[in-house]
């Protein structure tokens, strides 16, 4: 007799075969690869025994390239060509990087969809960028696993965006790699800890690196991960400390900015090597070399730099006490404070971090490798070498996701921190007579008013059947999927006329902006609430007038008589003017006054619809 080989959904079909997958911190400054072996996450390292790959691709006139180390080593003699710290360009505009403030030795073009990068190799898109780092780290790990990789989890900062996310994933895309998941980068630190494994708890991950601060506030309870609120900046990392360093070193050099590219990225690069060394050392002996030849020597010393990095340092502490607000915990009770990323390795970040949250934070872990272990964790479980059971992450969008409706308002479909993956659903109607066609705008944000708020996306629901306003019902479902990208469907129930639209933005909000509209949400809540009221009395009274104006070119001359129709034109005229500067409660005693003068009409055309109904039938015909 025949066997069946039995195995279980999403495990392997060969007893004992372990699925080859790998867990990629795509980092501003350096990746790395990891993966699960014996039950033990660990990193890959290259063919020279190097785990971190500095995220650093040069460009060469034959269409050639160089990835990691031998192009961070070119980066100060062939800066134009040499493109690092890519991952702050990921899904953003030419203007989003120059709001950032930072000198730009790249020449930067705008293009579809986000900026691009010219180098003497042509045009490259930071996902063609970061498609290059992915596909040495890939390579890296078919190498050292001997065989193909069945899929990748790859992290990314927990504010994120939809833009960002989808250009990480069009990278590895690009790099002919399968995503399995895209996960946030402080709830893979939390799973490479094992935190997921203790006691319940809260925990906050402190994650300030390259290029990106995320902090996020996770509740384990009975092995799910959930992470309860989420803040932070894609544009505040080392990166920006090294900026700073480098225009004092400058300064004290004497040095000016228009002395070229070179001697800029010289002075990045010296900064960098200082507030390294200064994690555990106390001064640092600086040579630079002037445009005119000579020398300058100096000292930099802890102090001095902690002096110089402090207020981008406190930066992080505002999105710090906004998570905690958000999730409705106290310092007080939270288990667990874990610092990730490389800038944490500085004393003073960790002498803020303890301060801030009145506890030292757990640091036992490599803070360059520790997000990548993670990955390489949850990968394990998505390629089906361990049961999925084991560790749920419950992750959260960072911002409202909504509709435009009449009068510019905004229709908060997803709230903030609400769990992924999600679906919502609400069901709409149209506003005129004989309407065939709805436009759909999606916005994100928390303001009243859609002019407050970003747009994503726009697309049109077409073929409803002509009915009066008010009948057709419209039901509009906003899904995000595990990865926090957004589709929104729209379907008219009466005929199954459906469109749909998966949200790419053209690029991304960076994170400055997104504390802004935070804020601005709470400092004009008041107000908000006061607009939204006027608004929407506003539409109610173009929906009154629209309607009335409809009817009487109908059957007006007909059903009204002239001194009533004189009273109708009047109301009518009245609440045509206060309308758009009058407040709420004029605005509404104009439409109740327009209701008054037409009762007697309403009541005779409904005398005369039902007429019509019921004409040339007997009653006895009519079923009831």
């Amino acid at each position: 007799m025949a066997l069946l080989q039995i195995s279980e959904p999403g495990q392997a079909t060969a007893p004992h075969q372990h699925r080859l997958a790998v867990g990629i911190d795509l980092g501003t400054t350096n990746s790395l690869v990891a993966t699960v072996r014996s039950g033990v996450s660990e990193t890959l390292a290259d063919e020279q025994g190097r785990y971190l790959l500095p995220s650093v691709v040069r460009y060469f006139s034959d269409g050639s390239t160089v990835v990691g180390a031998d192009a961070l080593a070119a980066s100060v003699d062939d800066p134009i060509n040499t493109v690092a710290s890519v991952k702050r360009f990921m899904g953003r505009g030419v203007r989003d990087v120059i709001a950032d403030g930072h000198p730009q030795h790249y020449e930067l073009v705008e293009g579809e969809g986000m900026l691009r990068l010219r180098t003497v190799a042509g045009v490259v898109s930071p996902v063609e960028v970061s498609a290059q780092i992915l596909r040495t780290l890939g390579d890296r790990a078919k190498l050292t696993l001997g065989g193909d990789l069945e899929g990748v989890v790859i992290t990314v900062p927990a504010y994120f965006n939809d833009a960002q996310r989808q250009a990480t994933k069009d990278a590895a895309k690009l790099a002919g790699l399968r995503v399995l998941r895209l996960i946030n980068e402080p709830t893979a630190a939390a799973v490479a800890y094992g935190l997921d494994s203790r006691a319940d708890g809260v925990i906050v991950i402190y994650d300030l690196g390259g290029g990106t601060f995320d902090v996020s506030v996770l509740r384990l309870n009975k092995g799910v991960f959930e992470v309860l609120a989420t803040a932070g900046d894609t544009a505040l990392g080392g990166d920006d400390l090294d900026h700073v360093i480098a225009n004092w070193l400058m300064q004290q050099a004497g040095i000016t900015l228009d002395a070229g590219v070179l001697f800029y990225r010289r002075a990045v690069t010296i900064a960098r090597a200082a507030k390294e060394a200064l994690s555990s050392s106390s001064t640092f002996k600086i040579n630079v070399v002037r445009p005119n030849g000579t020398h300058w020597e100096g000292e930099l010393d802890r102090s001095t730099l902690n002096s110089l990095v402090e207020p981008l340092l406190r930066k992080t502490l505002t999105p710090c006490r906004r998570a905690l607000r958000d999730a409705g915990i106290a310092k007080e009770d939270l288990t667990e404070v874990v610092l990730v990323g490389g800038m944490t390795r500085m004393p003073r970040v960790r002498e803020l971090v303890a301060e801030l949250f009145g506890r030292s934070p757990l640091v036992t872990l490599d803070p360059d490798k520790v997000v990548a272990l993670g990955a390489a964790i949850q990968a394990n479980v998505l390629a089906g070498n361990k049961a999925v059971d084991d560790m749920l992450l419950l992750d959260v969008i960072p911002l409202s996701l909504g509709l435009e409706m009449m009068g510019g308002l905004v229709e908060k479909i997803i709230p903030r921190n609400t769990t992924i993956p999600c679906g919502k659903a609400q069901e709409f109607t149209t506003y005129q007579d004989g309407q065939t066609a709805l436009a759909l705008h999606v916005v994100q944000g928390e303001r009243e008013l859609v002019s407050d708020c970003r747009s994503l996306a726009r697309f049109e629901l077409r073929g409803i059947p002509p009915m009066v306003a008010g009948a057709a019902r419209i039901r509009v479902t906003f899904q995000i999927d595990a990865d926090g990208l957004l589709s929104v469907t729209a379907e008219e129930l009466v005929s199954g006329v459906k469109g749909e639209i998966i949200v790419k933005p053209s690029y991304g909000l960076n994170d400055s902006e997104i504390e802004r509209m935070l804020v601005e949400s709470i400092d004009h809540a008041q107000s908000d609430v006061a607009v939204r009221t006027l608004r929407e009395q506003q539409v109610e009274a173009d929906r009154e007038v629209l309607a009335l104006e409809s009817a009487l070119a109908v059957d007006g001359d007909v059903l009204v008589p002239l001194e009533e129709r004189a009273l109708i034109d009047e109301a009518l005229a009245h609440l045509k003017t206060v309308r758009l500067g009058a407040d709420v409660a004029t605005i509404r005693r104009a439409v109740e006054e327009v209701e008054r003068v037409c009762s007697g009409y309403v009541g005779r055309k409904m005398d005369s619809n039902v007429k019509k109904a019921l004409g040339g039938r007997s009653v006895d015909s009519i079923q009831f």
